[in-house]
């Protein structure tokens, strides 16, 4: 598949400036929910800001009223089995694991008959510890804020009005340091996490894959839709 241009992005903002690659999710009247074509463009945005020497940052944000409600239901999870052989993982040019496994944690899988990817599996115990992570996965349990804070899946909790202004500043610190040393510093904490990602993720989309054809999947996205209680029967 082709790279997508930025200039062509539809449900994705994105903008360098002053070394800081800007990603905003664009689709406010779905509280940024994500579908195909925003996925798509999610790791386009990636792709261009891996590829261009000037970018040593890059801040992940949402138009407002939200950051990012999962995935979009009534397009992503329609209880059909996806057609074809599973695809391969494609790790390397998709948003930071830490970002990753703050957007699974929304995804909330386990309620639709289904298990989070590569993100909620490989980095979400090393950031949470293993215990924490298997009752947030296990669960599906939303948790607020201060809650997300308190248990190190986020750094800070600011106010809404202070979110950006405070991100900018951070980012804008980290582009200002060596970028080859900035480089070989990510590189060097990615190697002290437990697990190959790249393992992980070819399993949980094979996995993903299974669970797509079960009744499960289809009670979860229906009951979803409803707005009711799901039941589940285990087929």
């Amino acid at each position: 598949m082709a790279l997508i241009e930025t200039a062509d992005f539809v449900h994705v903002l994105y903008a360098v400036d002053d070394h800081i690659a800007r990603v905003t999710l664009n689709r406010p009247e779905r509280r940024n929910a994500l579908n195909p074509r925003a996925y798509a463009e999610i790791e386009a945005a990636f792709k261009h800001a891996s590829a261009d020497p000037d970018v040593r940052c890059v801040l992940v944000t949402g138009a407002d009223p939200a950051f990012c409600s999962g995935e979009d239901v009534k397009e992503m999870m329609t209880g059909e089995a996806p057609s074809g052989p599973p695809r391969p993982p494609r790790v390397k040019f998709e948003p930071t694991p830490a970002a990753m496994a703050v957007i699974d944690c929304e995804k909330l899988f386990i309620k639709r008959g289904l298990i989070c990817d590569v993100g909620g599996l490989w980095m979400l115990p090393a950031i949470v510890g293993p215990a924490k992570a298997a009752e947030l996965l296990f669960t599906g349990d939303p948790i607020d804020a201060r809650e997300a804070e308190r248990i190190g899946l986020v750094s800070h909790t600011v106010a809404h009005e202070d979110l950006l202004p405070r991100a900018q500043a951070m980012a804008t610190r980290i582009a200002a340091n060596p970028p080859l040393a900035l480089r070989y510093m990510k590189q060097g904490l990615r190697r002290t996490t437990h697990g190959d990602p790249r393992e992980i993720g070819a399993w949980a989309i094979e996995i993903i894959y299974r669970l797509f054809a079960t009744e499960d999947h289809r009670e979860g996205v229906r009951s979803f839709l409803e707005k009711r209680p799901p039941v589940f029967t285990g087929r």
